[in-house]
């Protein structure tokens, strides 16, 4: 059975009732409908009395932002003469101004399965702020694109509750964005009126190359499926001074820095852990810009190998121990600011929990990280098997 999306099966059979409904759009460039065309477009010329708004997540509607804390300002978008409202920057969640001129909230949101996404908290505060006005929340759900079967990580600490993570969470949650809505409204009493239009023909098990559905990349810096791949661990870079591969072709699946040897770097990790699935390639890279722009950065390109096994979230953990204890006087955190926290290590916004940073600082291995979080890993994942939409 082919895959169809949600926004897909809006556009072929609107329930009845939702088309005396005025409607926003929470979307960006790449929530696509058949022949690659946007959403909203689809949605204004099937729908022109119904569409009325279009609201767009970090990095802006077209995803021309290229980093965080650059914020999109509000527009009109020029196809179809629509008002745009940013949800990033000084404005994370709709207005109550912006949410009277709707009925129904759509969501159509390309997720990447990675609780740090801001996509997912984005969905999240619209959530809160439609409940608080007593409208009407619709997600429109799409795969997620690194399947929904593996699950990793330590679970977000709530006094590490920000945009990287609103709530409890694992790294990587195996979850689409209409199974988190759902899960975020209960568990969370949100108090939200929520609808999801489910994913028609996706097995979880699948990848997004096993859908036939196009992929656009959701943010600059994913480009590819191998980039959302690597992501949920890669993105741990961010809170620190190491190059995420951010200004050259292969953001995240490439990293360094200029102090590292890579040929120290794999022989160490080959020493001290094992890490199914992937292969780290020794190279060197000349970032064009962001971190170490224009300096050349020894590092590695991490190539998976057998998604079935690959840890992202260890492999990244094991990564960083290792320069870690290789590089003590030249490796860093970053300091705040990162994604409107002024205050916070950025790296325990990412890991959600303070104790994995003075673990990896520490004699304690990853695999003994590892080893710690899987109670409260099996709790949630015998508590989210109520919100799982998809076999």
């Amino acid at each position: 059975m082919p895959v169809q999306t949600g926004g897909e099966r809006l556009l072929a059979h609107p329930p009845p009732d939702w088309r005396q409904a005025r409607w926003g759009l929470l979307g960006n460039q790449a929530s696509v409908g058949p022949n690659w065309q946007p959403l909203w477009l689809l949605l204004a010329r099937r729908f022109p009395r119904n569409l009325r708004l279009l609201l767009s997540p970090q990095h802006g509607l077209w995803g021309e932002k290229q980093d965080n804390m650059v914020a999109s300002a509000d527009m009109v978008e020029p196809c179809t003469g629509l008002p745009v409202f940013s949800l990033y920057g000084d404005r994370l969640r709709p207005t109550p101004e912006c949410l009277e001129l709707l009925d129904i909230l759509l969501v159509d949101l390309p997720d990447v399965g990675t609780r740090v996404y801001t996509f997912a908290a984005t969905m999240a505060y619209a959530m809160q702020a439609a409940a608080q006005m007593g409208k009407k929340v619709v997600i429109l759900d799409r795969p997620n694109p690194i399947g929904g079967v593996q699950v990793e990580g330590n679970l977000l600490k709530p006094e590490m509750a920000s945009i990287v993570g609103p709530y409890p969470l694992p790294m990587r949650h195996g979850m689409t964005l209409g199974e988190l809505a759902q899960y975020y409204n209960k568990e969370f009493h949100l108090g939200c009126d929520l609808a999801v239009v489910p994913v028609q023909g996706w097995d979880r098990s699948h990848y997004f190359d096993a859908t036939g559905l196009p992929w656009v990349l959701p943010s600059p810096n994913l480009p590819t499926l191998d980039t959302a791949v690597v992501y949920p661990g890669q993105v741990l870079l961010e809170g620190t001074n190491l190059s995420e591969g951010r200004g050259t072709t292969r953001p995240f699946e490439l990293f360094g820095a200029p102090f590292i040897n890579p040929f120290q770097l794999t022989a160490t990790l080959r020493e001290t852990c094992d890490l199914p699935g992937v292969v780290l390639r020794e190279t060197w890279f000349e970032p064009t810009f962001h971190k170490w722009a224009g300096q050349v950065c020894g590092g590695c390109q991490v190539h998976v190998t057998d998604r079935r096994v690959f840890k992202p979230y260890l492999t990244t953990l094991a990564i960083l121990q290792a320069i870690i204890k290789l590089y003590p006087d030249d490796f860093q955190w970053r300091q705040p600011p990162y994604e409107y926290e002024y205050h916070r290590w950025p790296i325990d916004l990412l890991t959600g929990d303070p104790a994995i940073r003075e673990g990896l600082a520490g004699p304690v291995g990853v695999a003994d990280l590892e080893n710690h979080w899987q109670t409260e890993l099996e709790v949630f994942l015998k508590k989210r098997r109520e919100y799982l939409l998809y076999h």
